[in-house]
C-alpha cells in the first residue's frame, strides 16, 4: 500500500484568510489616502514626519519581526509534536508584541504630552488612523498569542492539533506585513 501523497494547503483556517484579505484592503485604503494626502500637502506632511522618531519605529519593527519569528518557531515545535517548546515561543511572541505595545504607548504618551491633537491637518488625522488601527491589531494578536500560550501549556496543541496556532502566526504575520509598509509609508519616507 502507498502512502498519501502530502497535500499542500495554507496554513491556518480558512476564515482567517478572509480576515486578512479584508483587512488588507482596509489598510490599502488607508495607505492609499496617506500618500495622496502626502502628495497635496508636502509641506504639511514632511513638518508632521520629522515630529516622528526614527529610532522608535525601528525598534517597534524589530519587536514585530521578532515576534512572527517566535511565531512561526512555535507553530514548527508543536508540529513537531514538542508542545512545551512551542509554549515557550509562544510566551517569545507574546512578550514581543507587548513590548510593541508598550514602545508605541510611551510615543504615543509623549505627542499627547507635547500638544498632539489628532484633528490638526490631514498628516496627524492619518497618523493617528493608521497607527492607532495598528495599535489595535498589535493588541488583538498580543491577546490570541496569550489565549494560545494559555492553552498551549496544558499540552493542547501537537502534530494533530496545531490550526489555532497557524492561524494566529497567520494573523501577526498579516499584522507584521502592515507594518512593513506603514513604518517606511508613514515614517521614513519624506
Amino acid at each position: 500500500m502507498t502512502a498519501a501523497p502530502h497535500e499542500e494547503r495554507l496554513a491556518g483556517d480558512g476564515m482567517v484568510w478572509l480576515l486578512v484579505l479584508a483587512e488588507l484592503l482596509t489598510f490599502g485604503l488607508l495607505f492609499a489616502s496617506f500618500a495622496v494626502a502626502r502628495w497635496r500637502e508636502p509641506e504639511v506632511f514632511a513638518q508632521g514626519q520629522a515630529t516622528l522618531s526614527l529610532h522608535t519605529g525601528a525598534l517597534n519593527t524589530l519587536l514585530l519581526v521578532t515576534a512572527s519569528w517566535a511565531a512561526v518557531r512555535a507553530v514548527r515545535a508543536f508540529e513537531a509534536d514538542r508542545g512545551r517548546t512551542g509554549a515557550h515561543w509562544l510566551l517569545a511572541a507574546l512578550a514581543a508584541a507587548v513590548g510593541f505595545l508598550l514602545v508605541k504607548s510611551l510615543e504615543f504618551a509623549g505627542k499627547v504630552r507635547a500638544g498632539f491633537d489628532w484633528a490638526t491637518n490631514a498628516f496627524t488625522l492619518l497618523y493617528t488612523l493608521l497607527t492607532g488601527f495598528h495599535f489595535l491589531h498589535v493588541l488583538v494578536g498580543a491577546i490570541v498569542f496569550a489565549v494560545l500560550w494559555h492553552k498551549a501549556r496544558s499540552g493542547a496543541y501537537g502534530r494533530a492539533n496545531h490550526m489555532a496556532p497557524a492561524s494566529g502566526a497567520v494573523f501577526w504575520h498579516m499584522v507584521d506585513l502592515l507594518w512593513m509598509v506603514l513604518f517606511p509609508l508613514v515614517y521614513v519616507i519624506r
